[in-house]
């Protein structure tokens, strides 16, 4: 992974404020409100806010970032709410998750380079349980349209890292779905997720 692109990432994460905000996405907590507590992996977790709140549930949550500033923010969040997050450091391939580990797996947010993109979707599939839950929300490839009316609403502006339906068709090919479909919503999150843009949703059961 290049290091610009970690760079990025530690230095919006270095700033005291939260980047993202302190509350979990909305989406997610609503998935989260309608499963049992089990294990939970978040993917490019950057400052906690949605590994805490799982906490605060009763899951059993582990995540994962490149950026060591994420981490430091996440583990204060953590403390500040009273819950325990074993969030590790690192690219996935070199972290220690096993294979059919967790109940669910939520990628929030959780945009990765063109060229490594699927390769991680399929590697996390690795790491849930048969009847597990993927829980998944990302700016579409539409997204471009409307950061170009409202820089605010944030996401990549490299079409190939943006995601559609059709990617995820293929990288999660096994799995009974709930949902799965590009959307238009209004954020509110932080400083760099405001107004209205395109995402993908995802929810699926493993078969």
């Amino acid at each position: 992974m290049s290091n610009p692109w970690l760079d990025r990432w530690n230095e919006r994460y270095s700033n005291a404020e939260f980047a993202y905000g302190e509350l979990p996405n909305e989406f997610l907590k609503a998935q989260l409100e309608q499963l049992p507590a089990g294990k939970i992996l978040f993917a490019a977790e950057g400052e906690g806010r949605n590994s805490v709140f799982a906490a605060q549930m009763g899951w059993t949550v582990a995540a994962f970032d490149i950026s060591s500033e994420g981490k430091k923010k996440a583990m204060q969040l953590a403390e500040k709410n009273g819950v325990t997050v074993d969030y590790q450091v690192g690219e996935l391939q070199d972290l220690h998750f096993e294979p059919q580990q967790f109940d669910a797996i939520a990628l929030i947010y959780a945009h990765f380079p063109a060229e490594i993109k699927s390769q991680l979707h399929q590697a996390l599939d690795k790491m849930l349980r048969t009847g597990g839950t993927v829980i998944f929300e990302a700016f579409s490839k539409n997204n471009l349209a409307y950061v170009a009316k409202n820089e605010k609403v944030g996401g990549p502006r490299d079409l190939a890292i943006l995601c559609s339906v059709e990617e995820l068709q293929h990288d999660f090919p096994n799995y009974d779905i709930q949902q799965l479909a590009e959307v238009e919503i209004e954020l509110n999150e932080g400083l760099y997720h405001n107004g209205t843009g395109s995402v993908v949703r995802f929810v699926g059961t493993k078969k």
